[in-house]
């Protein structure tokens, strides 16, 4: 076979979720993605779901719904006793190999060292034929974007470690209560732990055009990254901000995040997904029925215009207060900037 016959099938290195690399053998492509962070919850068990929901977060990204194989990456502190280490990382691996298994894979290897830190992570992969997969470089003027989790994880996970701080609630105490911050937290920890697979498949039935998923540069970041792909001359422009109820409020009065700038880190996020127009109502709809569990939600966050390939939040972004699961209803505020411009869809 000719050298060049790979080059025919689509390729991506570094730069966006995964690397697909086209094989040798018919028409078939590698796809590949590697992630790994410190502990951000207490509990070792919703630490291990999330880090591997995390992972494979990025096939998901490339609508990619199955895996093939999961290898693991574990750190264990040196910092800890013999007791807390033989406590802490079993619930650890259970949490990532039960997150695994929701996936539809195994976790078949991979590399357990003692460190300074406790790390996990983990590496996903997958053979796949070209169908099975979405480039992200599609995205057409018109489309509408999509985001399937509501932001805020880092905010609701350093609140809540700011419970016991006084110098740090201090700050925040006017404008959150200890029940709202625990709320969302919890909350937090059930989206992050969430896989993204639901979407994934659903960007097959309503013909997705580009997606990315939001972690570590926050949505303005990740918005930026895929709009650099995009074939088309296009950019993002994001009109909504779905974040979980009062973070909004908590990154302001901090004065830390960049919340409502888009800029805060977020762990295992949803999907920011360029969708066709007429598509992306539905979408938002079907992700919601009880047939794909509880928990998925999605909302229209922006548009793509014509444009030089970025991303930018409109000046007053219209926050939705995503309200915590076992939140009363009157718990939300009023959505701040409840008037500004809806995005013209």
């Amino acid at each position: 076979r000719p050298r060049g016959a790979r080059s025919a099938l689509p390729s991506l290195s570094i730069g966006l979720d995964s690397c697909v690399i086209p094989l040798r053998h018919g028409g078939l492509s590698l796809v590949q993605t590697t992630d790994f962070f410190y502990p951000l919850v207490e509990d070792p068990y919703m630490m291990g779901r999330i880090a591997c929901a995390n992972v494979l977060s990025d096939l998901y990204a490339m609508g990619i719904t199955e895996c093939d194989n999961m290898l693991m990456l574990l750190s264990v502190s040196q910092s800890m006793s013999e007791k807390e280490r033989e406590k802490v990382t079993p619930l650890m691996i259970k949490g990532f190999r039960d997150a695994a298994e929701e996936g539809g894979t195994a976790v078949t290897g991979g590399q357990t060292v003692i460190n300074p830190w406790i790390i996990i992570g983990g590496v996903a992969t997958v053979v796949c034929q070209q169908n099975e997969f979405i480039m992200p470089d599609s995205a057409v003027v018109g489309d509408v974007l999509v985001l399937t989790k509501p932001l805020g994880t880092q905010v609701a996970a350093n609140a809540h470690q700011w419970l016991d701080n006084p110098e740090k609630w201090n700050k925040i105490k006017m404008v959150v209560s200890r029940e709202e911050v625990e709320l969302a937290y919890q909350e937090a920890m059930f989206n992050m732990a969430t896989l993204n697979r639901t979407a994934a498949g659903l960007m097959h039935t309503f013909n997705a055009h580009a997606a990315t998923d939001i972690t570590g540069f926050g949505i303005l970041g990740h918005a930026q990254n895929l709009a650099k792909q995009q074939k088309n001359e296009v950019s993002f422009v994001i009109h909504n901000l779905p974040i979980i109820a009062k973070m909004a409020a908590i990154s302001k009065a901090s004065g830390r995040f960049g919340l409502l700038q888009g800029t805060s880190a977020e762990t295992s996020g949803g999907l920011l997904i360029c969708l066709p127009r007429e598509q992306a109502a539905r979408f938002c709809s079907e992700i919601k029925s009880s047939k794909y569990g509880e928990g998925h939600q999605a909302w229209i966050v922006g548009i793509v215009e014509k444009g030089n390939r970025t991303a930018r939040i409109i000046d007053k972004p219209r926050v939705i207060e995503v309200l915590p699961r076992g939140a009363a209803p009157a718990a939300a505020a009023a959505p701040e900037n409840s008037n500004a411009a809806e995005p013209s869809l």
